[in-house]
């Protein structure tokens, strides 16, 4: 399975690791540490060194309970890293995380080669179809509600289904616009109670059928911490088992904070998958 990042081809017939870089002051893990673009593009650099191949970066929270902030706002934390990484890292591939079109048009002009919107192209009607205008590939992420209120009570007849269809209705509309590409992210703690989490992470399999990439976003998260008792800071062995029970179920992309951990994660797995002698 390749995709096609705005002329740079990617073979995920190898699952590939996407370094996750946040520019926020209140993410969940590593808020305020990159919020200047010298810091930022340090830390991709050492992301690219340690082995991504994507760098996703991030202008707005979307933890629990987290605000949306504005298209201008957003636009003024993403561009100027994107625009660093495109002139000092021209080696990289750019995911944006954004729900707002406005910011995926000016990227996508600046240089960068994806978007990955958590609302999978429903907070903006204009997200499609500038997707497809410029050609880029899509992740289409599953989210129960909006940030500030996805975690109260989230609820579902069958998750697993439903998801699937969510999936479904959402490369239709993608493919009818004309986007080409499109990477699935079930959505982990996106409206989701932990019961909910591993029940998706246990069939993600399931999405296969589909025929479009994975990926598994599961780094640190609180389905990781509410099982061990532990914080986001001490979750890092318990991200690596998790991420290798997405490889073993299917996940084509790892999105992570922790780059070097999930890389070898990646290579454990292909040896299990087909020894080395």
């Amino acid at each position: 399975m390749t995709i096609n990042c705005r002329g740079k081809l990617i073979d995920l017939s190898s699952p590939k690791v996407m370094g996750i870089l946040n520019i926020t002051p209140d993410s969940f893990h590593d808020g305020g540490q990159f919020v200047n673009s010298a810091e930022a593009l340090k830390h991709a650099e050492k992301m690219l060194a340690e082995g991504a191949t994507f760098i996703d970066i991030g202008g707005m929270s979307s933890r629990p309970g987290a605000e949306l902030i504005t298209a201008s706002e957003e636009l003024n934390r993403v561009l100027p890293v994107v625009q660093s990484i495109v002139k000092h890292l021209p080696e990289a591939i750019i995911s944006v995380d954004t729900l707002h079109a406005e910011v995926a048009k000016a990227v996508l002009e600046a240089g960068a080669h994806i978007i990955n919107d958590i609302s999978a192209g429903r907070y903006d009607v204009e997200m499609i179809a500038t997707v497809a205008r410029y050609k880029a590939p899509f992740i289409i992420m599953h989210m129960q509600g909006l940030p500030a209120d996805m975690q109260q009570a989230p609820h579902y007849a069958d998750v697993v289904n439903e998801v699937y269809d969510f999936f479904a209705e959402r490369l239709k509309a993608c493919h009818k616009a004309g986007i080409i590409d499109t990477i699935l992210d079930p959505g982990y703690g996106f409206g989701k109670t932990v019961e909910h989490n591993y029940t998706l992470l246990r069939n993600q399999s399931f999405f296969a059928n589909l025929n479009q990439p994975v990926l598994a976003g599961l780094s640190r998260k609180s389905m990781i911490c509410k099982v061990l008792h532990v914080n986001p800071d001490k979750a890092l062995n318990g991200t690596t088992a998790a991420n290798m029970l997405a490889l073993l179920n299917g996940a084509q992309i790892l999105r992570v904070h922790d780059v070097k951990e999930a890389v070898e994660c990646v290579r454990i797995w292909e040896a299990y998958q087909k020894p080395v002698l």
